[in-house]
């Protein structure tokens, strides 16, 4: 993963991509942050990179809460550049899927049960969207 992430950087300098180049050294940095030598497995990457993405996702929503359009057309971009290292998550039809196989396997029955049902979610796949998994077990799982 940390190989993909210095050819990126390496392909920012050489095409001149400053917004790309620092979101890619923003990545590696994150990576380095956790082992100095970069020598962490993909699953850890992929956490870390995650966790980031979720902290641009909130950055961009305050954005456009304040209405400030440059820094929303500023973390679109980052948004778009961190979302090519993440798995592609499934479709909202998929999410569905997976959530309503993610309660009957917990053997969920109430909202009580909604830390039970969110850890099998991310079980059966990582990738999928964390709020609109989150929305879909409030509507299916009653008081």
């Amino acid at each position: 993963m940390i190989e993909k992430v210095n050819e990126g950087i390496k392909e920012a300098m050489r095409s001149r991509n400053q917004l790309r180049l620092d979101t890619l050294r923003m990545l590696k940095s994150k990576i380095l942050a956790v082992d100095a030598r970069g020598n962490l497995p993909d699953d850890e990457v992929l956490k870390l990179f995650k966790t980031y993405f979720g902290n641009l996702q909130e950055a961009l929503e305050q954005a456009k809460a304040v209405n400030r359009p440059e820094l929303v057309e500023k973390l679109t971009s980052e948004l778009e550049t961190v979302q090519e290292f993440l798995p592609k998550a499934p479709s909202p039809e998929e999410t569905k899927k997976i959530v309503i196989q993610a309660i009957a396997d917990s053997g969920a029955k109430t909202k009580k049960d909604f830390g039970l049902v969110m850890k099998r979610i991310m079980q059966l796949n990582s990738a999928v969207d964390g709020k609109l998994a989150k929305d879909l077990v409030g509507q299916l799982l009653t008081d």
